[in-house]
């Protein structure tokens, strides 16, 4: 069975790049969205396997997106992870203790990705 992911980011050249490594090494079928509200947009056509979510996005950032998908009774319980560039210890850990199923740090290695993300969802 193919995963659907969905990869959230508002920089194009992130979701790029996360999207051609989840393809072409994780094999994953994916999708991807520029916003917060693009996310929500896309989790009303079709709710994913999961969900990599950008913590820092103008409008909507990633923890108010989250809060979101939780409140939505399609997509509540589609596992999230967090992307985000260098925060503190203490960031991390606040990210963490979120409903979510991890966090990985920008930049990634694109070649090593799609296992830190499978690790993360235990796939």
């Amino acid at each position: 069975m193919t995963r659907n992911v969905l990869v959230v980011d508002d920089e194009q050249d992130v979701r790029t790049l996360a999207v051609m490594s989840l393809q072409r090494i994780g094999g994953y079928q994916v999708r991807a969205a520029a916003s917060g509200t693009e996310c929500l947009a896309e989790l009303a056509q079709e709710v994913p396997d999961a969900v990599v979510l950008d913590v820092m996005m103008p409008m909507m950032d990633g923890p108010t997106t989250l809060d979101q998908i939780r409140s939505d009774p399609l997509a509540h319980a589609v596992p999230v992870v967090f992307l985000t560039a260098g925060v503190a210890e203490a960031d991390l850990a606040r990210l963490g203790a979120m409903s979510v199923s991890g966090v990985l740090g920008k930049p990634f290695d694109p070649l090593t990705f799609p296992a830190e993300l499978a690790r993360l969802l235990g796939w």
